[in-house]
């Protein structure tokens, strides 16, 4: 293959797909979120308890990720990577629209209400990523699909920065979930100029099979490769999941006044963002995807250890700490992008979305685990125990994994 100028690289790499992308992850990022940096104020204001309410809420969430993955993998494998970007946008968006309605709502079972609004949200949140990672993987040259979909995360995580800026300065929690659903709509106007994949173009009428999710369980060399790519994302939202977004619980035992959970994500996709930007040049210099994943998760894991058991005595040591694990779990691009590289074109987008979100619907298992070992053990060795089976995984994973740099992804299951 002719190596490309420079100018080319540019253009491949600031093409309209990655640029919408990026902008679409980006409000994906923020109404992700926005319920983490919000739940206890949001929940105070309704009248509700921060706790047991909070963390139904965002298991009704979480849930909804899970089977809005499903459900958006498939649909963009039948009928296209578009459509899901337009569609999934928005669900979410008149979703967040409708929470920052909430004080307005009537006070009886309002737990249940902003539940089932967070739920519809996250089936709406589910599509963004996997369709986004899946068109700019099958719109760019093979080697700078790690660059390219590195842009899109990098940029696209600065929308948890956004999120907490924006509760600090809109006056209101509930106007900042107004904003996020405002944002998406206008971005669904701009997604108009994007262009379909040429690489789906070219199956789109074969006669293949398209988005069948349980083909991933009928064969065992599949269902190997799917377990293994969602293994190696577990300890993105155990650090966010647990390390972040219950980051009160953390407080007391370390003797901290008080730790906020919206700062602490805010600070831990600082560093993804950077993380995410780094984990595409360094997978473009290792010539490795699976080598890249691997460092920077030993990386996180030396973070993670001085983080229980070092001497994370103020706020904002805590804060700094949530940096580095965020700068090294900051190779989630890169994970979503090798998920994409392993399946084949008629299944792929069922892949890149469902196992991210396969990820996040495994966060209320982390929580629920988490949760049950306080009974026997203190916050910070529960938070081990659970970190222990995560990383072990991931690791084991991601060096076992086949090598995708370079593939070429014109193939089908």
């Amino acid at each position: 293959m002719q190596e490309l100028t420079l100018s080319s690289k540019l253009k491949y790499i600031f093409s309209i797909p990655v640029i919408i992308s990026a902008l679409g992850y980006f409000v994906d990022i923020y109404d992700l979120l926005l319920f983490g940096i919000v739940r206890i104020p949001s929940l105070k204001a309704l009248g509700l308890n921060p706790d047991a309410d909070g963390t139904f809420i965002l298991n009704c969430q979480m849930v909804g990720l899970l089977l809005g993955g499903i459900f958006w993998g498939v649909f963009g494998d039948k009928k296209g990577r578009l459509s899901v970007l337009f569609g999934s946008i928005l669900v979410y968006s008149l979703a967040n629209i409708a929470c920052g309605f909430l004080p307005y709502f009537p006070k009886e079972h309002l737990e249940y209400q902003y539940a089932g609004l967070r739920f519809i949200a996250g089936i709406g949140l589910a599509g963004e990523l996997g369709a986004g990672i899946t068109l700019v993987s099958e719109s760019l040259p093979k080697n700078l699909r790690a660059i390219g979909t590195s842009v899109v995360a990098g940029f696209g995580l600065m929308g948890a920065v956004v999120a907490q800026l924006t509760v600090e300065l809109a006056g209101g929690w509930n106007i900042s979930y107004i904003i996020g659903g405002v944002m998406g709509i206008m971005l669904l106007i701009l997604r108009i100029s994007v262009s379909e994949s040429g690489i789906y173009k070219n199956i789109e009428h074969k006669n293949v099979s398209k988005g069948n999710f349980l083909s991933f369980f009928t064969n065992k060399d599949r269902l190997i490769r799917y377990l293994k790519c969602i293994a190696v994302g577990l300890p993105t939202w155990y650090c966010i999941g647990i390390l972040a977004v219950l980051a009160n619980q953390f407080a007391p035992e370390f003797g901290i006044k008080d730790i906020s959970p919206g700062k602490a994500i805010m600070w831990a996709y600082v560093g993804i963002s950077v993380g995410d930007l780094m984990s595409g040049f360094i997978s473009h210099a290792l010539k490795s995807r699976k080598m890249a994943i691997f460092y920077m998760l030993l990386f996180t894991l030396v973070g993670v250890i001085i983080m229980l058991f070092g001497n994370t005595d103020t706020e904002t040591k805590y804060y700094m700490f949530c940096v580095w694990l965020g700068l090294g779990t900051g190779y989630w691009a890169m994970f979503v992008t090798l998920a994409a590289e392993q399946f084949g074109t008629n299944i792929r987008n069922t892949a890149t979305t469902t196992v991210p979100n396969m990820v996040r619907g495994l966060v209320p298992v982390m929580i629920l685990v988490f949760d049950s070992l306080k009974g026997s053990f203190s916050v910070v060795v529960s938070a081990a125990i659970v970190g222990i089976v995560v990383f072990g995984l991931a690791f084991y994973s991601s060096w076992t994994i086949s090598e995708t740099h370079d593939k070429d992804l014109e193939f089908t299951e």
